[in-house]
């Protein structure tokens, strides 16, 4: 038989979903690590902690399926116990107990201290900082706030996620010196909205006076920003952003349409002119920025010539990064009582549109770069590559910058200036300068 203690077991913590998971799970390994426990990260372990993503269809199904597989594990004896957290439980608990009731336990995204409990471990509120970071020791994420407070009728963020909480700037400047002190070069910053910080507890927008603080920290060269919401975008950013040398000139800026009409039933808070005002904006404040934004096609009401409109706009604008995705119909959310007749294949196929005209913008701001010099980190070798990034990619979703490694060698993590001598749609390739 046996036994129900978790100590001197090895805990295996797998993470699914967007980098907010990445975080959490980082915490929570750096939590039990605190307790004397073993931890690893997608690993071999003989207790299973499933971080998982809920936000639309196919991130769904990849949790469930995850979850079948370790249950299955669990079954076999491969596994001695599974437990399941994350958005995918906080939303839908109540079914996945009764659709698989061999996970022993299931948690919401903000029951990290009855987790640990079950897991043999207390949680210690003196640990500001303290986590086992996943990604590459040069680059690592700071999630400033936790929930969210917008209305955007097709979002369950808010019924996965909770309220918009902000996280103190002087709790933020701790863990970022932590960071910096284990080799962390790049930091990352992200929130369901960036720009929302501050307002709960300071009672004003404060991501400017965040980043004056966070750019004091030795070490940090790199300071990146995500998810930024269109709407009451705080100016004083821009300034920060051409201004500070460690402020990347880059943003991560959700848009998701361009018809007015359709802004309004997706309850964005905004217009096809505010959000091009917002954009030249940008562009006058901080020429050199690079903006990258995610859309979202087969909105219920979009027409034919809605779609057009948002092809044109892509055109015209020409994203330095795009992302496009399929409308996902969630249920208890406001689109949901919007009839979803766009079939899977029409918005597949829109899609794959946009992304079509992006290529081709994209190829051809690459082709621009050729002769020119960038200063840039590297990631890692990849063949006969090494791979980095200018201050204009974030890691996993933009370009990358390939040098041949048979005459040079690069130290993974560490910056350096290349020259770019050819470039392809998504990237672009080099020499050490």
């Amino acid at each position: 038989m046996r036994t129900k203690s978790t100590g001197k077991k090895k805990i295996n913590i797998v993470t699914l979903g967007c980098s907010k998971n990445v975080y959490d799970s980082e915490v929570l390994m750096g939590q039990l690590e605190a307790n004397g426990k073993k931890v690893v990260h997608e690993e071999k372990g003989d207790i299973v902690v499933i971080n998982t993503c809920g936000f639309i269809d196919n991130a769904k199904e990849e949790s469930i399926n995850t979850i079948l597989e370790y249950v299955d594990l669990k079954n076999q004896g491969v596994v001695e116990k599974v437990f399941v957290t994350g958005c995918l439980s906080e939303r839908y608990k109540p079914d996945l107990i009764r659709e698989i009731p061999d996970v022993d336990q299931y948690f919401g995204t903000r029951d990290l201290p009855i987790l640990l409990k079950h897991l043999g471990a207390d949680y210690k509120h003196e640990l500001v900082g303290e986590r086992l970071t996943t990604t590459p020791k040069h680059y690592a994420y700071l999630k400033i706030s936790e929930g969210c407070d917008r209305p955007c009728s097709f979002c369950a963020i808010p019924l996965m996620r909770g309220n918009h909480i902000s996280t103190p700037i002087e709790k933020l400047v701790i863990e970022t010196q932590k960071l910096a002190k284990k080799g962390v070069k790049e930091l990352i910053l992200i929130a369901q909205d960036l720009t929302f910080y501050g307002l709960d507890i300071y009672k004003k927008r404060a991501l400017g006076e965040l980043l004056q603080e966070l750019i004091k920290v030795e070490g940090i060269e790199w300071i990146r920003l995500h998810y930024a919401f269109p709407t009451g975008f705080p100016e004083d950013v821009l300034d920060i952003i051409r201004t500070e040398p460690k402020i990347c000139n880059y943003i991560d800026i959700p848009l998701q349409h361009i018809n007015t009409e359709l802004l309004k039933a997706m309850k964005r808070g905004t217009t096809f002119e505010k959000t091009n005002a917002l954009l030249d904006k940008f562009r006058e404040k901080v020429p050199d920025m690079a903006i990258r934004t995610t859309l979202i096609v087969g909105f219920p009401g979009e027409t034919e010539e809605k779609f057009e409109e948002l092809k044109q706009w892509v055109r015209d604008q020409r994203f330095d990064r795009l992302g496009c995705f399929t409308y996902s119909h969630e249920e208890n959310t406001t689109a949901y009582v919007l009839e979803d007749i766009i079939s899977d294949e029409e918005k597949q196929s829109r899609v794959e549109q946009i992304m079509e005209i992006q290529q081709q913008i994209s190829w051809e701001k690459n082709q621009e770069k050729i002769g020119k010099t960038f200063k840039c980190i590297f990631d890692r070798k990849e063949g006969d590559y090494f791979v980095g990034r200018t201050e204009y990619d974030s890691p996993d979703v933009d370009n990358t910058v390939l040098v041949p490694a048979k005459d040079v060698y690069i130290s993974i993590g560490e910056f350096a200036n290349v020259k770019i001598t050819s470039a392809e749609d998504f990237d672009l390739y080099g020499e050490l300068v």
